[in-house]
């Protein structure tokens, strides 16, 4: 990723990003065990309080064990395709035992029942530190909206519009990473006369922390804040707060 300082108000973004406590440590956003060695440069680092940082270890853990068995269709560490996770379903019995005993079958697929509060603890963790380090906002609050699921799940109108590329109408807080990151671009736009209109354009992209492994899209415009995620090309999530 690219290394890109922080200009904007100081003042937003202080203590545990997650709480509000005092930051004794640093995290990383997206957590590592998301992502495969080597990582990348640069990765996103967020200040969190040693309670925080200890109490999501676990909650992350078991999502991406779920995700790689859901993609393999197994809990068995030999079928699982990353060596990190094969090891933690070899090293802990219990956790292999918990994913398995939700192992189920949907239209002859196999499948895998979520435990959700875990799954919302993480993901809800992972848009809080997109949206203060990359939109310089802080997101202690409950979003109003939030959704995450199977990206197959989404429907085709509907996968598009999430996957697409955002058009910025007004800029969030100037000097933030995401601010930095807008693409400008040029539309041309034909009236029903045949006249033709330039128009600039900003253009807000996703951001590929690793291929194939994880992906996030920050968006603050028009009042609302939304955080859209990836991990391992199989898992969305959209997460919005009203500013």
């Amino acid at each position: 990723m690219d290394q890109l300082n922080n200009y904007a108000d100081d003042r937003l973004i202080h203590g545990c990003i997650y709480c509000g406590g005092v930051a004794e440590t640093r995290d990383h956003v997206p957590s590592k065990c998301l992502l495969e060695k080597p990582y990348p440069p640069n990765l996103p680092v967020v200040g969190c309080c040693k309670a925080c940082n200890q109490d999501f270890s676990k909650d992350e853990q078991y999502l991406v064990c779920l995700i790689e068995s859901a993609l393999c269709g197994s809990t068995d560490p030999k079928m699982i395709g990353r060596p990190s996770v094969a090891r933690i379903m070899q090293n802990s019995r219990t956790l292999r035992e918990r994913i398995e005993t939700s192992r189920t079958e949907v239209d002859g697929q196999i499948a895998f029942i979520p435990e959700i509060e875990r799954v919302y603890n993480v993901m809800l963790k992972l848009a809080r530190g997109h949206a203060a380090f990359e939109l310089s906002q802080p997101c202690q609050t409950e979003p109003f909206h939030f959704w995450c699921g199977p990206l197959f799940s989404l429907p085709q109108e509907n996968r598009e519009a999430f996957d697409s590329v955002h058009f910025q109408q007004i800029l969030g807080e100037v000097g933030s990473r995401n601010m930095q990151r807008f693409l400008v671009t040029q539309l041309t736009l034909h009236s029903e006369n045949s006249e033709q209109n330039n128009i600039a354009v900003l253009i807000n992209d996703w951001i590929d922390v690793q291929d194939g492994k994880y992906r996030y899209l920050a968006i603050d415009d028009m009042g609302e804040l939304v955080i859209r995620i990836v991990v391992a090309e199989y898992l969305a999530c959209e997460v919005a707060w009203r500013l």
